[in-house]
Order: C-alpha cells, then structure tokens, then sequence
C-alpha cells in the first residue's frame, strides 16, 4: 500500500491518493472466501462442502469490493490521525473507472480540505456592550395592564365600545387577498378612534394606519406584526374587516390575582406583588441583556479570528453533506452564513480544547429535570424527586440518543460563551426599557 498527499498552492485543498496491490487486500479476501463457503448454504452441496471456487464465482466480487472499500476507510482515516490532519467535514471520492473484474492494482483518490491552524484574540483584546436596562413607570404600567387583562374576564359583545379590542383582517385599501389577522387595541389609538366605536362583526373600517397610532412605528407592529422594513412602508388607508369584537375586565389585584400569577400564597401583599413584578420584568430584561452580549461575542469573535476556509471544497461537501437537497445556487446565496457558522464552531472547539471544557452528566440531568420542572411550574421536593428523575432519564434516552446529545450540546455553548465572556471586555451602558425594546426590535 502507498498512501500520498498532494497539497495544493493555497494549501487549504489536497488530493490523498491511496495505491493498493493485490498483495493488500488478497490474504483478507481468500481467508472470507473461505470462510463462506464453509456457511454457504447452496443447493446439491452440504452445509460446509461448498467449493472455495463456485464461492468465488458467485460471490468473490461482492466480497472484494467490500474488503477494499474496508480497506480504504481504515487506511484513509489512519493516515489522517497519524499526520494530525485538520480537515472540514470528510474526505470526497474522486469519481473514477475501476474493472473489478480484470484489475489487480488499483489507485483511488480522495478530496481533502484543509483547516489551518489559528489564533484567538488575546485576553481583553474585544469588547462588547451590555445594555443596562433601567425599568421606567410606562413599562410597569403596561406590565401591570397585560396581567390585569390577562387574568380578568374576556366577553365578546355585539357591537365596540371604548377601550375595546377589534379582532379582524387588516388589508391595504384597494388589494385583494386574504389579509392579516389582528387584534386592534383601541386605547392604544392616538387618532381615529371614533371609527371604532360602535362596529359589529362585518363592518368594514377604512383608516389611516400611520396617523391612528401617531406615527409610533413600534406600536403598529406590536398591533400588525409587520417587520420594521414593512412598517417603515406604510403610507395611506388601511381597510379592518371586523370578525368579533372582545372585551376585558381587569382582574383586580387582589389575592387571588397573585395566586394566578406567582403560585398560591406566594405573594400576600400588593406591595409584595408590585417588588415581585418589577424584579421579574427586569431579571427579563436582564437576560435578553445577556443574550444580545453572547450575540456580541459570538460577531466579534469571527471578526477578530482570522481563519482561512476552502472555500471550493466547503461549498462541494455541503452539497454531498446534505444529500444533494441543497443546490449550488442556494449554496452561493447563502454561502456566506454558512462559512460563518462554520468558523464559529471552529472557534467553539479551540475554546473547548484549550479550556479543556467537559460536561457530565450529573449536569445533563440536572439541566433536564429543570426544564421538566418548570415546563409544569413545580419546585422539586423530596416526593418527586424519583419521579422526575425518571422522566428526565425516560426524555433522554429518546431519539436514539438524540435528546441527550442536544442537551450536551447546549450546555457546552453556554460553557464557551462564559468562558470568553471571561476574556473580553464588557461596557454597560444605561438604557430604559422602552428604548431597549425599540432598538433591539427585529
């Protein structure tokens, strides 16, 4: 057997070729010959009297073409982790004409790309801003009305008062179609609100969407569910079909609004409630916060990291990786999201390996019995410990392994993000939440 590299000029792309001689592969194949015709079963002959010869007639080919393929894998991956080869994803055949029937020597050739060592940026080298969101009296109020109408008594009247919410289908006047579904706050109207006062189910309400809401952009997405491209567009009259009109009456806050939102005697004072409310709205905030910083990190992390990719290569093993569902147009289009996440995972694994990053499996469980736990807003006692820890050992053990490697997974994100989080410099700036909310509206 002779195994060489060919590594192309830009050193990221390389040709492994693997030569064998029949002197490779025969032993093995003679031995599995021999060894089926001892448990052939053919028809005029007894079980182990099967000639060596017929075997080789019928089934020699099957066998050496499986001995080689076996033969192959094994060389090509030795080769590999004996030279300490970083390579992206697998190596590809080089499609070739092989005579099985009359070749003795054979060549075979396998596509590599390449991965080139790299450095991360040193310690505090990047930096990043962390939003710090300070809660104003608006968003409590507006806290404090979701619950209330969340929790209070919903009806549906005949016809629209003030104050109501019109459930209809938004259109752009003058187009057909279906239109969106929405649900129109009128207390949130700055203009027009009369055209909402007294309607039924079918009535038709022509307005001016910009001017109702008083040019708030970000409140006619909360209404519309328009991306902020598609309400910085609007311009004109708008047409809501009405289908029902729905009506709610606070709950009021009392006990048994505290039992609904916070557990039973959780909370036994309004004051209690309100110190609660805020600290949940802003441990919210606090964690998009969070979130946005790992986004932070993550972009600047591939900013400051350079590393070369073969980009050929990549492009062809994406195609061959997902099973040809991806064409090569799709593949430019979105090729660069795909070297991105590519790097990322490159840096993921460097900061794993260096930090010698583990995850075991005490946490993989723990992480799961919280995430049964709260999906049924439990605490974990003594009593259910047996329980959940069965369901927990139950979810993972599903998918063939699935959910477990998932989990693992996670965990291990999370791991490298506090782990640079560590390394990089954190700027807070003050914000309020209203301005949060508007700037980080996607």
């Amino acid at each position: 057997m002779d195994i060489t590299l060919d590594k192309k000029d830009d050193q990221l792309h390389a040709i492994l070729t693997v030569k064998l001689t029949e002197a490779d592969y025969a032993p093995t194949v003679e031995n599995k010959l021999k060894e089926y015709s001892k448990k052939a079963q053919i028809k005029g002959f007894r079980p182990g009297k099967v000639p060596v010869t017929l075997v080789r007639k019928m089934y020699g080919k099957g066998i050496l073409v499986e001995e080689i393929n076996q033969l192959l894998s094994q060389s090509v991956d030795g080769y590999i982790k004996e030279n300490n080869l970083k390579i992206l994803g697998e190596p590809l055949p080089v499609p070739t004409d092989i005579d099985f029937d009359n070749q003795k020597d054979y060549s075979f050739q396998f596509e590599l790309g390449l991965l080139p060592e790299f450095e991360l940026p040193g310690d505090q080298a990047v930096s990043v801003d962390r939003h710090k969101v300070d809660l104003d009296e608006n968003t409590l109020s507006e806290t404090y009305e979701q619950l209330g109408r969340q929790f209070g008594e919903t009806t549906e009247p005949e016809a629209s008062e003030a104050n109501d919410f019109v459930y209809g289908k938004l259109n752009k006047a003058g187009e057909e179609g279906e239109g969106r579904v929405v649900l129109l706050p009128t207390n949130k109207l700055k203009a027009d609100a009369d055209k909402f006062v007294g309607v039924k189910a079918g009535d038709e309400i022509t307005f001016d969407l910009k001017k109702a809401f008083g040019d708030d952009l970000q409140a006619i997405r909360n209404f519309s569910g328009l991306s902020k491209e598609e309400a910085e567009k609007i311009e004109g009259d708008y047409t809501l079909t009405v289908e029902k009109i729905q009506r709610s009456a606070p709950a009021e806050f009392n006990q048994e609004l505290f039992d609904k939102v916070f557990g039973k005697d959780q909370i036994t004072s309004k004051e209690d409630f309100e110190e609660k409310v805020r600290s949940t709205v802003q441990e919210n905030y606090d964690r998009e916060s969070d979130n946005l910083v790992n986004r932070q990190i993550i972009d600047k992390m591939l900013e400051s990291t350079t590393i070369e990719v073969p980009k050929e290569f990549f492009k062809k093993w994406l195609q061959r990786a997902n099973q040809d569902k991806l064409t090569p147009e799709q593949i430019e289009e979105h090729y660069e999201d795909y070297e991105k996440e590519l790097k990322w995972s490159l840096i993921r694994n460097k900061v794993v390996e260096t930090n010698e990053l583990q995850v075991s499996n005490e946490e993989i469980v723990d992480r799961t019995i919280q995430k049964i736990l709260g999906q049924f807003n439990m605490e974990l006692t003594p009593e259910l410990e047996e329980s959940v820890r069965g369901f927990a050992d139950n979810y993972l053990r599903q998918e063939n392994g699935k959910n477990y490697v998932s989990e693992y997974e996670a965990i291990l994100a999370e791991k490298v993000l506090e782990n640079l989080r560590g390394k990089v410099v954190v700027n807070d700036n003050p914000i309020t939440a209203e301005d949060f909310r508007n700037q980080n509206a996607g």
